[in-house]
């Protein structure tokens, strides 16, 4: 490996950063390219979009390629950080394109871009003629995939023999200087500690963020690396409405999904069945009673300070509603000046 350092992305003390979700699930790409600048303007840090070949459910009704989007976001955008939330290495496609296409990136976007990778989904993988395996095939896979992209980011000739992929004599010519920082989502224990072992931080949704015994497990598996857990960044995803709860069930149609995702739907490839079971499993408002909802500053200030306090390096808010205008200025506004961007308590989180 090189030692070339990783950038500012990968640092935690400067307080947590505070990003936007842009859904290709929820929009097309020509309003995410707006949206996105709707974003960096009212002051958030960072922006990831989701990295889909089919929408969680059907009614979502949008699925652009994230890695155009982010090509042409980082073109448009001149402060804030991009990256994917996330990216699946495995199946549609193979690490070394993963790697070849973010190192791209981050030649053209310098100390700008993450990547955020994941075990995937079956909507996704499938369809594409990806392929699909059980959950102890897809770790191993994803294990494989960040040791072959670390290898390709060295810049240096890369033979590779593993359980499920091969390198033969391959090299990336262009490699950027810092690294783009590698994240690894998780939503229990085992791919917590796995996060651990292989990420240079972790990726998941708030409340998962917030449990000790899945911070202790991505805790264990930094420190059986020989890596300070404290010093690695935590990102998570945060839903909110601006607006009453009569439009919060509304916009929460499109994302019943979530609640059950990881452990009734992620092996199934059907976007449409999706949907149909999460409506039949979910109700709107189990849904949203876990989202602040509202247009009282304080209660998304409150949301916020509470991820901060409990270690969260980098938030990324997401906001399910239509009117992306109006969640994006109320936040920029209302709630991102007041928010207290040093954690009191991170020292104790893990």
């Amino acid at each position: 490996m090189s030692n070339r350092q990783l950038g500012h992305l990968n640092t935690v003390d400067q307080g947590a950063r505070i990003g936007y979700v842009l859904s290709c699930e929820q929009f097309p790409s020509t309003a995410l390219l707006e949206i996105g600048q709707m974003a960096e303007n009212a002051g958030f840090d960072m922006i990831w979009t989701s990295d889909h070949f089919h929408p969680w459910q059907d009614n979502q009704g949008h699925a652009s390629q994230a890695w155009v989007l982010l090509a042409a976001l980082g073109q448009r955008l001149r402060r804030v950080a991009l990256g994917t939330g996330v990216t699946c290495p495995t199946y549609r496609y193979r690490p070394a394109i993963v790697a070849e296409a973010f190192a791209s990136l981050g030649l053209l976007y310098p100390d700008r871009v993450f990547l955020g990778v994941g075990a995937g989904e079956a909507l996704n993988e499938v369809p594409a003629g990806g392929g699909w395996g059980v959950y102890q095939e897809r770790s191993l896979r994803l294990a494989e995939a960040t040791e072959i992209i670390r290898q390709l980011w060295s810049g240096e000739w890369v033979d590779y023999a593993g359980q499920y992929y091969e390198l033969h004599h391959a090299r990336l010519y262009d490699v950027p200087d810092p690294l783009v920082p590698l994240y690894m989502a998780a939503s229990g224990p085992k791919s917590m500690r796995m996060a651990g072992i292989y990420g240079d931080g972790l990726i998941t949704d708030g409340e998962r963020a917030l449990k000790p015994e899945l911070r202790a497990a991505f805790a264990a598996g930094a420190q059986s690396r020989g890596k300070d857990p404290a010093s690695m960044p935590v990102l998570a995803e945060h839903m909110v409405v601006v607006g009453d709860a009569q439009q919060a069930r509304q916009d929460a149609a499109l994302w019943q999904f979530m609640p059950k995702a990881w452990e009734s739907y992620v092996g199934d490839p059907d976007p449409v069945d999706i949907q149909r079971r999460a409506k039949k499993d979910v109700s709107l408002d189990q849904l949203i009673s876990k989202w602040p909802v509202g247009i009282d500053p304080q209660v998304h200030i409150q949301g916020l300070q509470k991820l901060v306090d409990g270690g969260v390096t980098h938030i990324f808010v997401h906001s399910p509603q239509s009117d992306q205008r109006q969640a994006i200025e109320f936040y920029g506004r209302e709630v991102l000046p007041h928010v207290n961007r040093l954690s009191r308590h991170a020292a104790s989180a893990v």
